[in-house]
């Protein structure tokens, strides 16, 4: 048994020997990365030379869009700021305001297209001109003809025309606020404007103020007659609460008040103080 198991566990020359070079290969494999780091060294900028390199970069391409300036040596732009209208305003001005060069080429390249401003937030779509650039600018701008900042818009009434004239109100959300109004039936007050797909809290804070309500204009549910497809359109309502209400009405007949409302078990407290602005019991 000790002479089987010895010769199936001996190894011959050429085995030992094919061995020992696997083994080496193995070693010489894991070591390779700590040679590489023992003979490498990283190589350190010189700012100077570098300030210099871009020196003689910068002297041999002097008619060129864009120079070539060292994070080392790079310095925030002044801003000097002052009243201005920012249609046709000269691009040393801009420069005063504190604009770069490529915002400059941006505007102008705005102005040689046809484009105005009309009012002040039409500068916050201008590509480049940051937050920031806006709200430093914002209280110095001066358009002639401008509407005057506390321009207040009945929200009941207003056209698509007339809400683009708030600030950070396009046409999109004008379409969107008139949308929900129309479904709603009109607005009781105007934080429901934040109930508006998009418009958010700071949205909202930004043209309050520019707004004022006519809860007398809302246009009231007759919910004695009015129809399933009607009614669905109250965003208030979801489509088992609105099948509750004709089916209540159809078995118990007519409404004759919002207590009448309260016995239907699907549509709770806070539903219920929503929509009773807006119903008629006829």
């Amino acid at each position: 048994m000790k002479a089987q198991l010895k010769n199936y566990l001996s190894l011959t020359k050429k085995e030992w020997n094919g061995m020992l070079v696997l083994v080496i290969l193995i070693i010489a494999v894991l070591a390779v990365p700590y040679v590489y780091q023992w003979y490498r060294k990283d190589n350190t900028i010189n700012a100077k030379e570098f300030d210099a390199a871009l020196a003689q970069l910068n002297k041999a391409n002097p008619g060129g869009t864009q120079a070539y300036t060292s994070p080392a040596t790079q310095k925030p732009l002044s801003r000097t700021l002052f009243k201005f209208n920012p249609n046709s305003l000269p691009a040393d001005k801009w420069k005063m305001l504190g604009l770069s060069d490529k915002q400059i080429a941006v505007l102008k390249n705005y102005e040689a297209k046809g484009g105005r401003f009309y009012k002040s937030a039409d500068l916050k779509k201008i590509y480049g001109i940051t937050e920031a650039d806006y709200k430093a600018l914002e209280p110095y701008i001066e358009i002639p003809g401008m509407e005057v900042k506390n321009l207040v818009i009945e929200l009941n009434s207003a056209d698509s025309a007339k809400l683009t004239k708030l600030d950070g109100i396009g046409p999109a959300f004008a379409k969107r606020v008139i949308y929900y109004r129309e479904r709603l039936g009109g607005f009781i007050n105007k934080e429901q404007l934040k109930e508006v797909y998009g418009l958010d809290e700071l949205k909202y804070a930004e043209i309050k103020s520019q707004l004022k309500v006519d809860a007398s204009k809302i246009r009231k549910i007759d919910i004695n007659n009015i129809t399933f497809d009607k009614l669905r359109l109250m965003p208030y309502l979801d489509y088992k609460q609105v099948n509750a209400i004709i089916e209540y009405r159809n078995q118990h007949g007519d409404y004759s008040s919002l207590a009448d409302l309260q016995h239907i078990a699907i549509i709770d407290e806070g539903i219920l103080r929503k929509i009773e602005p807006y119903l008629s019991y006829k």
